[in-house]
């Protein structure tokens, strides 16, 4: 039996890759001394998977930015506005990060590649964009990083095993304008066989082909994509693991077990599926890699429960059963071991990345030895956390059980509330407004950091605090936007924020996961009923109200994203916690009304990617997603006007389930993507007030006027002009004020010139 893993996180236990890359792009370090701490961190990360006892380590797992990016840079397919310049084109590194984010130390500024959700995650890939001439272009296929990385390992162990994303999922993951998505393939298959010649020619034993688009209900055609390219691709001296993740792939058994491939990866973890089944369908000599570890989420495995799934598994197919992670360790935090802070039982409960590794180890000698002892005391916190008096909270059982249908939905309609919304705000034409947040500082974050070590005292920390949100105010009635925002410079991140100030929520110290790029987050601990302990934005947002005449939005982060963006406990379903949070923000929803507040936007960007992977779950989950939000809007009066924002998330084939959401106002993410998902309106109307986003935020570039103004004229194609806001993207934390000033007035600029032109 071999254990191996899908992926390691790529971060670093104390983010040293996101600090290299700051530093990298800052110019503060040179781009040798980078990649020698990249060379570093893969070695950190090999040694420590070796230690805790993984047979097969995996390579090409590790990217500066993204390894969707990597793929598309390993095949040699990048859009002529990255490559024209052959001196751009050499500096491989800068390359990268243009594609990824628009800029780089070297070569010129350029419209970076969309960047989306990795299925239903919250980590976001870069978006390949193909095209015959992209696929047909002089660029070369180039293994020459990739077994770089496969000799650097070698220093750690002999068995390697290199990851690489199959031909299918990558080319059904890109993007096609006006071209034929699967004509494309044969080109494609093209580049994929030099890159199997070439592993093939350096004496790989093992390749992992990832095609998590195997756990979507593919049709026919790209059933018929998928056997052709397996069926052409030629293999070589290489052995296949057909690998695929976040859902079971039992409706395609009958279409991998006919291909010349040597094992296959299963996500036992995702969906619950008859394991043995669907050995019984494989042919005799693969290997079988069972995901049985959840690499998504943080809870202590019950390996005894496992045991007894896998035993009769084992002594079936023998040597021929390998142990992993459900997916790729990616999505996990890196290790328990520094987390000083949690109580011992609360850190009983839990196991990182390192942790799910040996438990891996522990799960195979078990095995081997028919030997529960060892795996029962591991798993005795796990047990013990079901019934754990800590989890239960009878209130808010009570009113979750309480709740009727007049709880989910608001008194009017939108045209009611619209009219009454405009007497009580009397905005202009095209109203300018940004998402949420503003340039996070680094006296910003210092002053938070104080506050936490206890070094300020609470007079001094709201006074600093204050003082940002009136510099925050200042600003923007300067640049003249229409509705303001206080900045959110008391808040970490948009749902850490809102989980420290909810009972049945925990947080740790180092517990980041990558979300894209240089960007992590640490997610909240979702592990008990969860409840409001005291009203969480309350403060600030009537402090940035009394500094203006012009209406502040309050913001508060929604339900769906609150759960999809933490680590929820799995002992209830996500239903229960989704409506437990809803309640939570229904709450401070009614405190702000009460205070006056005009304007409340609840963010929900999580709202698609917590959606199943395959589509005939889908309607189950957006009735309880759509509701939990309408649950916390509901108690809004008419005159209060609801706003949401989506970034990152394609919609359009749940476009019924977002005008559910009846927010009086919905803020989109489209710059990146030059309006394309607005495409989806052609179909169906959007019925209330949308802001198309205008302003590429997760780009340091400054978007010119004229791009702005034929940004809004395209957005005026779907949605009537009067039913139209303007803004960014998303928030502007992760942005300097230098960039934000200049973006923005260049936004209210664009605004000024088209409603000169419509009043004319």
């Amino acid at each position: 039996m071999q254990i191996h893993n899908l992926g390691f996180p790529r971060i670093g236990a104390k983010r040293e890759l996101k600090f290299s890359l700051e530093q990298y792009w800052r110019g503060d370090i040179s781009q040798a001394d980078f990649l020698q701490s990249c060379q570093q961190l893969r070695r950190s990360n090999w040694q420590l998977q070796a230690d805790a006892g993984i047979d097969w380590l995996p390579v090409g797992d590790f990217a500066h930015y993204d390894h969707v990016l990597n793929t598309s840079l390993l095949l040699g397919l990048l859009p002529e506005r990255f490559t024209k310049h052959k001196h751009a084109v050499n500096n491989r590194l800068d390359l990268e990060f243009r594609v990824g984010r628009g800029q780089a130390p070297s070569g010129c500024q350029c419209a970076a590649s969309d960047m989306t959700k990795w299925f239903n995650t919250n980590y976001h890939y870069i978006v390949p964009e193909l095209s015959t001439a992209v696929l047909t272009n002089d660029m070369a296929v180039n293994t020459e990083q990739l077994l770089a990385h496969l000799e650097e390992a070698k220093a750690v162990a002999d068995k390697r095993k290199v990851v690489l994303l199959g031909p299918i999922s990558y080319l059904y993951l890109s993007t096609v304008d006006k071209e034929d998505k699967l004509a494309l393939l044969p080109d494609l298959l093209a580049r994929y066989q030099q890159v199997l010649d070439s592993l093939s020619q350096a004496n790989v034993e093992w390749l992992q082909l990832d095609e998590p688009v195997l756990g979507l209900e593919l049709d026919k055609q790209w059933q018929n994509a998928f056997t052709l390219a397996y069926q052409q691709l030629n293999k070589g001296g290489l052995k296949l693991l057909l690998t695929s993740y976040f859902a079971s792939i039992e409706h395609h058994i009958s279409l991998v077990k006919v291909l010349d491939f040597d094992g296959i990866h299963l996500d036992t973890v995702a969906e619950k599926i008859d394991i043995s089944a669907v050995i019984a369908q494989l042919p005799s000599h693969w290997v079988i890699s069972l995901g049985v570890i959840n690499g998504r989420n943080i809870w202590k495995a019950d390996l005894v429960s496992i045991y007894e799934t896998l035993l009769p598994i084992y002594q079936a197919i023998g040597e021929r059963l390998w142990l992993a992670p459900s997916c790729s360790l990616l999505h996990s935090p890196v290790d328990l071991q520094q987390e000083s802070k949690l109580d011992a039982e609360f850190k009983s409960w839990l196991a990182f990345a390192k942790q799910k590794c040996r438990e891996l180890q522990l799960l195979k000698q078990a095995l081997v030895d028919e030997n529960t002892d060892e795996i029962a005391l591991y798993s005795s916190p796990a047990v013990a956390r079901a019934n754990s008096k800590r989890i239960n909270n009878p209130e808010v059982l009570k009113r979750v059980s309480a709740l009727t249908a007049a709880d989910f939905s608001r008194k009017d309609s939108f045209e009611q509330r619209k009219r009454l919304q405009q007497q009580a705000l009397k905005l202009p034409l095209l109203p300018t407004t940004t998402i949420g947040s503003f340039p996070q500082t680094g006296d910003i974050r210092q002053v938070r950091a104080k506050w936490r070590r206890n070094e300020l005292s609470l007079d001094e920390y709201q006074t600093l605090i204050q003082q940002e949100i009136r510099q925050a105010i200042e600003k923007q009635e300067q640049i003249g936007l229409d509705v303001l925002v206080h900045g959110e410079a008391e808040r970490n991140d948009m749902v850490e924020y809102f989980g420290e100030l909810l009972e049945g929520v925990a947080f740790t110290q180092f517990a980041w996961v990558q979300s894209y790029g240089s960007r992590c987050v640490k997610p909240p601990i979702i592990f008990a009923d969860v409840s409001r302990k005291q009203a969480m934005t309350l403060e600030w947002i009537n402090y940035a109200q009394s500094l203006t005449d012009k209406p502040v939005k309050a913001m508060l982060t929604g339900p769906i994203t609150i759960l999809s963006w933490s680590f929820v406990r799995d002992d209830i379903p996500r239903e229960q916690v989704a409506k437990q949070i809803a309640l939570a923000i229904s709450d401070e929803v009614e405190d702000l009304v009460a205070n006056g507040t005009q304007i409340i936007q609840i963010d929900e960007p999580a709202i698609r990617e917590g959606m199943p992977v395959k589509q005939s779950q889908w309607q189950q989950y957006l009735t309880w997603a759509t509701a939990s939000f309408c649950l916390s809007a509901a108690k809004a009066p008419s005159h209060t006007q609801i706003h949401s924002h989506m970034c990152y998330s394609e919609f359009n084939d749940i476009l019924p389930a977002i005008i559910a959401l009846d927010a009086d106002v919905l803020t989109v993410e489209t710059s990146r993507s030059n309006m394309a998902l607005l495409d989806a309106f052609e179909e169906q109307a959007y019925p209330n007030d949308l802001g198309p986003g205008v302003y590429d935020i997760h780009s340091p570039n400054v978007p010119e006027v004229d791009w702005m103004v034929a940004l809004i004229e395209k957005a005026q194609q779907y949605v009537p002009v009067e039913r139209l806001w303007v803004n960014p993207d998303c928030g502007l934390k992760t942005r300097s004020w230098q960039e934000t000033k200049l973006a923005l007035d260049n936004m209210v600029t664009a605004v000024k010139q088209l409603r000169a032109r419509y009043s004319a």
